[in-house]
C-alpha cells in the first residue's frame, strides 16, 4: 500500500507528467456533460422537439456517424504529418481549439433547429477525438516505457475527477435551476455546454506549456508527403514487421466498441426501459467517482501483473454487466451497475493505450495512435449500430444490449494472439 501511495506521490509530482494528465481532466467534461450525459437527452428532447423518438435517434446516429468517419479516415494522416513534423502539439492545440469553439456554440442553438445542433455537435465532436490522437501520441514524451501503465491510468483517473466534477455541478444546476439564478432545466443544459468550453480551454494550458515536443524527423515542407508514405508503411507494418501492434488494434476493435457501446447506450436504454431521465444522469455521475481510484488501482495491479490479465478481466467484467443488464428491472440495479462500470471503464482504456504504446516504435507514436484512435472512435459507430438493429429486428431492447456480448466475447479472443513485450523493470 505504502509504496503504492508513493508511486501516485511521484506522478503528482513530475510537472511534465502531471501537465500531461491534466488533459485528461480537461476534455473528458466534453465525454461526460455533453457526449454520455446532456446532448443526447437535450437532442431529443429539446432541438427535437415534436419528432418522434425514432427519427430523432436515426438523426442523432448519423451525426455521430459523420464526426467518426472522419476521424477514421484522417486520424492516421494527420498522425503521421505531426510525427514527421514535430507538431503534435500544434495539431493537438487545433483539435482543441475546434472542440472548444463548438462546444461554446451549442449555446447558440435554439429549440426545434436539430439540424444546427447535429453540425455543432459533430464540428465538437471531430475536435474531441482529433485532439485524442495527438494527446495520446504524447504519452511517450512524458514517460519510460516501464511507467506506461502507471502514467496512462494517472491520465485516465483525473479524467474521471475532473470530468465528475463539473458533471456534478451541471446536474445541480439542472435539477435545481433556481438556485443557480437560471430560468429553468433548458438554460441550465445550455450554460453547461459554456462551461465545459471554459473548462476544457483553461485546464489544457499546463500541456502547452509543460509536456515536451518530440522532435521533428522532417521539413514541414515534406510532412504531408510523408504522412502519406507512412501512412502505407504503418499498414504494411502492421502485418509484418509490428505484427504485435496489428493483432492488438484488431483485438481492441471488439472490445472496446463494447465499452463504447455500453457507455454511449446507457441513458438510452434506460430511458427504453422507463426509468426517470434524473436517476440516470445521476448514475452516469456515480459512475464518474467511482472510476477516479478505481483507474488508478487498475494501473497499480498491471504494474504488478501485468496489462493483458488485467485486461482480461476488466473486459470480463463488461460482459458480466452485459448479461446483467438484460435482465435489469428496476433502478436500484442500474445504480449498481453504473458502480460496476465505473470500477473498470477507465482501467480498461487506460490499461488498452498504455499495452499499445508498448506494441509501437515511439519515433512512429503518433502515426500509430492515430491508428488506435481511429478505431476507437470507429467502434463507437458499430456497436450502437448493432444494437439498433438487433432492437429493431427482434422487437426486444433487451436483446439488442445483450448482442454488445458478441463483441467483448472476440475481441477477448483476439487479445490472447497479442504477445505482451517485454517490461523493463522500473527505475
Amino acid at each position: 500500500m505504502n509504496r503504492g501511495m508513493n508511486r501516485v506521490r511521484e506522478l503528482f509530482g513530475s510537472r511534465p507528467i502531471l501537465s500531461w494528465a491534466l488533459y485528461d481532466w480537461a476534455n473528458s467534461v466534453f465525454a461526460t456533460t455533453v457526449i454520455a450525459g446532456f446532448f443526447p437527452v437535450f437532442f431529443k428532447q429539446y432541438w427535437s422537439a415534436g419528432t418522434d423518438a425514432v427519427t430523432s435517434t436515426a438523426q442523432l446516429g448519423f451525426a455521430n456517424s459523420i464526426g467518426s468517419a472522419f476521424i477514421l479516415v484522417a486520424a492516421p494522416v494527420l498522425g503521421a504529418i505531426a510525427d514527421g513534423a514535430g507538431a503534435r502539439k500544434t495539431f493537438l492545440g487545433a483539435f482543441t481549439a475546434l472542440g472548444v469553439a463548438a462546444s461554446a456554440g451549442l449555446w447558440f442553438v435554439g429549440q426545434g433547429d436539430w439540424s444546427t445542433a447535429a453540425v455543432v455537435y459533430v464540428l465538437a465532436s471531430v475536435g474531441f477525438s482529433g485532439a485524442v490522437v495527438f494527446y495520446d501520441a504524447l504519452l511517450v514524451a512524458v514517460s519510460e516505457p516501464a511507467r506506461y501503465d502507471e502514467v496512462s491510468a494517472f491520465g485516465y483517473s483525473l479524467g474521471y475527477i475532473g470530468g465528475g466534477l463539473l458533471f456534478a455541478v451541471n446536474v445541480a444546476m439542472t435539477l435545481s435551476p433556481d438556485t443557480f439564478g437560471l430560468a429553468g432545466p433548458a438554460e441550465a443544459v445550455r450554460l453547461s455546454f459554456v462551461m465545459v468550453a471554459v473548462w476544457w480551454l483553461v485546464f489544457s494550458i499546463p500541456l502547452f506549456r509543460h509536456v515536451p515536443e518530440p522532435p521533428r524527423t522532417a521539413t514541414a515542407a515534406s510532412a504531408t508527403a510523408m504522412g502519406l508514405r507512412s501512412l502505407l508503411k504503418t499498414l504494411r507494418e502492421c502485418r509484418t514487421t509490428h505484427r504485435t501492434a496489428g493483432v492488438f488494434l484488431l483485438a481492441y476493435f471488439f472490445y472496446i466498441d463494447g465499452v463504447h457501446t455500453i457507455i454511449r447506450m446507457a441513458v438510452d436504454y434506460g430511458l427504453s426501459l422507463g426509468f426517470p431521465s434524473d436517476s440516470l444522469i445521476v448514475a452516469l455521475l456515480i459512475t464518474q467517482f467511482v472510476g477516479f481510484p478505481a483507474a488508478l488501482g487498475f494501473g497499480l495491479v498491471a504494474a504488478r501483473v501485468g496489462p493483458k490479465p488485467t485486461l482480461y478481466a476488466g473486459v470480463a467484467v463488461y460482459g458480466a454487466v452485459t448479461v446483467w443488464a438484460y435482465f435489469m428491472t428496476t433502478v436500484a440495479e442500474f445504480y449498481v451497475l453504473a458502480v460496476v462500470v465505473g470500477l473498470v471503464q477507465g482501467g480498461v482504456q487506460a490499461i488498452s493505450r498504455s499495452l499499445y504504446a508498448r506494441c509501437v516504435p515511439a519515433a512512429q507514436s503518433g502515426e500509430f495512435f492515430g491508428f488506435f484512435n481511429m478505431i476507437g472512435r470507429f467502434a463507437a459507430i458499430l456497436g450502437p449500430s448493432l444494437v439498433a438493429v438487433t432492437g429493431l429486428l427482434t422487437g426486444s431492447s433487451r436483446l439488442g444490449i445483450l448482442s454488445v456480448i458478441a463483441l467483448l466475447v472476440a475481441g477477448m479472443v483476439l487479445l490472447t494472439r497479442v504477445r505482451e513485450p517485454e517490461r523493463a523493470p522500473a527505475a
